[in-house]
Order: structure tokens, then sequence, then C-alpha cells
């Protein structure tokens, strides 16, 4: 994966990448406020060999002295007797061993100090303690190396300057905390992003149909909210007022676009539409693909080539008696089948007529053939079939037209559908034209307001074969 293909997956799902950091900072906040407060006060002295230099009369001997004491200090700092000390001094309740871990003692490198760092859990305890520990290391040298009494032994530890009340608690850190916790948020909403990406089949892009396929997206359609479970032929004479349907009458036309710019020399005069499963949108897509070149002055003949569920006719209010199977069958003539369509001078119907009782058959006779190569003569064909996995027809009208036009639902259609859609076309050395994903999100998208072309008169001429 590349780094584009990180940004569109975060840009898929960043709502659950910021659901999952926001539960990060409230996690940490939460566990934040239940922590309880700890602050820390610091003190420190000076390891003093000054009684020795007066003795000796040499101040290098009592500092070489002194720095020579204060590893050994340190280790002091950690005794139980300063801790008793200190709770004798305080009047504290804690045990000693308790105390010893709120203390750290320490050195500067090279120096004769030595840092006490006291945690409690208010700013006075912990400024007590400190001092109080210093005093306590003070008294323990001057009973190991002096006499008992204070200052008397040679090198001693003086208390410097008093330790300075805290003003804000050292622990929980909210700032780390926090900071932790939305890194923590962001991780796991990353994971997740790409994790459901990983395991998500469906098709939700153009990019995911070329990727896994290799097959040439053609069209993309905007979802239309209105058109989820019902069908409407758009029109394409005028300007919409709907945003909506204005961006997906101009969707249609660059599909148009598309296919006659496919092969300039040889353009596609016939085409099957079809999709991997029903709900897809093919015979919406079909019938407003056929409303958008008859707009644009192209004669157009759409068939119902659907011999199980035709919907063709319904769709433009139009008789559903005699048809295409009608035609086949030899019972009548193209043009006592073929009904004009209102509104469009150059858009002919051919509804499907009876349903015989072998579809597959009938749409891949000779006689299918015949018809859709003299239809071609005169007009574009387009037909609307079938879903491909379902039955055989689709993949039957690929070979008797130029190719087919496999129409999938974002979000909905899978790679596996997609593949064995197109799989079940290339067994039969059918053609694929392209594909057109339906249904897709218009997000940074233009939405189209307008709409091209003019409101022809309706002349309704007969369609009479050349």
């Amino acid at each position: 994966m590349e780094l584009q293909d990180y940004l569109r997956i975060l840009r898929a799902h960043w709502l659950g990448v910021l659901l999952l950091t926001a539960l990060g900072l409230t996690a940490a906040l939460g566990w934040n406020l239940l922590q309880p407060r700890v602050y820390t006060a610091s003190a420190s002295g000076y390891v003093s060999g000054a009684s020795l230099a007066a003795e000796t009369g040499s101040p290098l001997v009592g500092d070489q002295l002194a720095r020579s004491k204060v590893t050994s200090y340190l280790d002091i700092g950690s005794w139980r007797a300063v801790a008793e000390h200190a709770i004798e001094d305080l009047g504290l309740s804690a045990s000693p061993e308790s105390l010893v871990g709120n203390v750290t003692v320490s050195n500067p490198l090279d120096t004769v100090v030595i840092h006490v760092a006291a945690t409690a859990a208010t700013p006075e305890s912990a400024r007590d303690l400190a001092e109080a520990w210093i005093r306590g290391m003070t008294a323990a040298i001057d009973d190991i190396e002096g006499t008992g009494v204070a200052g008397s032994a040679p090198v001693t530890l003086i208390p410097g300057d008093s330790a300075r009340l805290p003003t804000a608690p050292s622990s929980p850190n909210t700032t780390l905390n926090l900071a932790l916790g939305g890194l923590v948020g962001l991780a796991l909403g990353i994971a997740y992003a790409v994790m459901r990406s990983v395991l998500d089949s469906r098709i939700r892009e153009p990019q995911d149909v070329e990727r896994n396929t290799g097959a040439s997206v053609v069209g993309v359609l905007p979802l239309d909210h209105d058109l989820d479970n019902r069908r409407e032929v758009l029109s394409f004479t005028g300007a919409s007022g709907n945003v909506v349907r204005g961006a997906l009458t101009e969707a249609i036309r660059e599909l148009r676009t598309n296919l006659q710019f496919m092969d300039v020399d040889d353009p596609p005069r016939s085409i099957v539409v079809t999709s991997p499963l029903p709900g897809d949108g093919k015979s919406t897509t079909a019938a407003n693909l056929a409303m958008s070149l008859a707009a644009a002055g192209q004669r157009v003949v759409l068939i119902d080539g659907d011999l199980r569920q035709p919907v063709v006719a319904s769709l433009f209010d139009l008789p559903e008696g005699a048809g295409l199977t009608d035609i086949l069958a030899g019972r009548a003539t193209t043009g006592d089948v073929v009904q004009p369509v209102q509104g469009s001078q150059n858009l002919y119907i051919l509804a499907s007529g009876r349903v015989p009782p072998n579809p597959s058959e009938v749409l891949g006779s000779r006689r299918m053939r015949d018809l859709v190569t003299s239809l071609t003569e005169h007009a574009l064909v387009i037909v609307d079939s079938p879903p491909t996995l379902l039955v055989a027809d689709a993949a039957v009208l690929s070979r008797v037209t130029d190719g087919a036009l496999l129409v999938t639902s974002a979000g909905r259609t899978t790679h596996e559908m997609l593949q064995r859609s197109l799989e079940n076309i290339a067994k039969v050395n059918g053609r694929l034209l392209g594909v057109v994903l339906n249904k897709a999100t218009r997000r940074g998208r233009p939405d189209y307001g307008y709409a091209y072309g003019s409101g022809a008169a309706d002349t309704r001429p007969a369609f009479v074969p050349r």
C-alpha cells in the first residue's frame, strides 16, 4: 500500500478514527481524574569538610575528602534510621519502609551537593518531608563519623536552602496522559480503518474496481436516496432544479460521452446493460443512458432483454403487450411493436413481449443476432438484460451485441461478485465495454445544478428501418 492508499482509507473511515481518538482522550482524562494527587518538593544539602580543613590548614584536603564521602552519603539517604528520624521529627504514623519509597536522593555529577526529592499527598507534607530528610541524614552522619552531637563529624552534611512549596501536582501528569491517550486512540483508529478496509470486500470507489480487476470504470453515478426503492427516467432536455438530479443527469452525460469516444473509429452500436445482482440499477441506467443519447440527437432503440422480469415498458408508461419475443417468433415485425417515447424524437422502446419458457436460448438465437444487426443499421441499440450472477442471459447477449456495460452498486457489490460477473462474460468470449459504479457517494465531487440541451418539439415519427 502506498501513501495515497492510506490517505484514501483515512478519508473513508475518518469518523471511526476521530471517535477512537476521542475515546482515547476520554479514557486518559478519566484515568487521570481517578489517580491521587502527588506533590513533589526538593531540598538540598552541602557536604562540607570545613572543620577538617581548619585542622590541617589545607582547604584542598577538606574538599577532596568531602567529594569522596558524597557517594557514601547517598546510600545513607535510604537508611531506616533516616526515615525514623523524619517520622519522629514530623510526628508521622507511616512506617519507615513506606517513607523511604517516597524519597529520592541524588548527587549532581562532579559536585558535593545532595538533592532530596520527597513526594506526599499535599504540598506542605512534601516540603516538610524533604527538609526533615536532610536533617535526618545529617544526624545519621554525626552519629556514624562524629560523637552524635550536631556538626561533630569531620565531614558533614549542611542543610541548604529550604524546600519550596509545590504549586502543582507532579503526578498524575495531565498533559502527558492526555497526549498518550490521544496517540493510543489515534493508533487504534488508524488500525481500525486499515483493518476494515482490508476486510471490507465491497466496492466503494472507482479505484477499487480498477485496482482489483483491471476493468475500466466508464461512469460514476452519484447516490440519490429518492431512487433507492424506485425507478425514474430523468429529463435531459432542460435544467434540473434538484441538485442531486442535476448531478445524476450530468454523470449520465459523462457516461454517454465515454461510450461515444471509447473507440472513435468503430464505436459500439449495440450495448447490453447488466449487473451482478438485482437492485444495482441496471434498468434505470439503461433507460437514462438511452434518454441521454436520444437528447444528444442519436437515434436509439432500447430493448427490454430481461425476459424474466421486464420493466422497461413500465418505466416509460408504455403498453407491455407485443414485443421482442413476438419478433423472434415471427408473429410481428419491428415496425409493428417498436414504440416511440413521448417527449423524445429519437428514442424507441422494444418491450419484452410474452415471457418464453427458455429465455437464454431465445436471446442467444440467430434471429436475435440478426435483429440486433438490422437495428444497428438505423440506430444505436441498448439492451437491458437480467443480472449476470443469476442467469446466463446477460453473458449470451454480450456475444450478440458489441459489448456489455456492467453496473455495480457502491457499498453493495463485492469484489467477488464483480469478478464472477466478469468471468461469466469472458467464458462466452463476450466483450466488456466498462464498469459503471452506481450509487457512489458524492464526497469531493461537484454538484451539478444545471443541464444541457433544449426542449425540442415532439413530432414522434414512426420507427421505420431503412
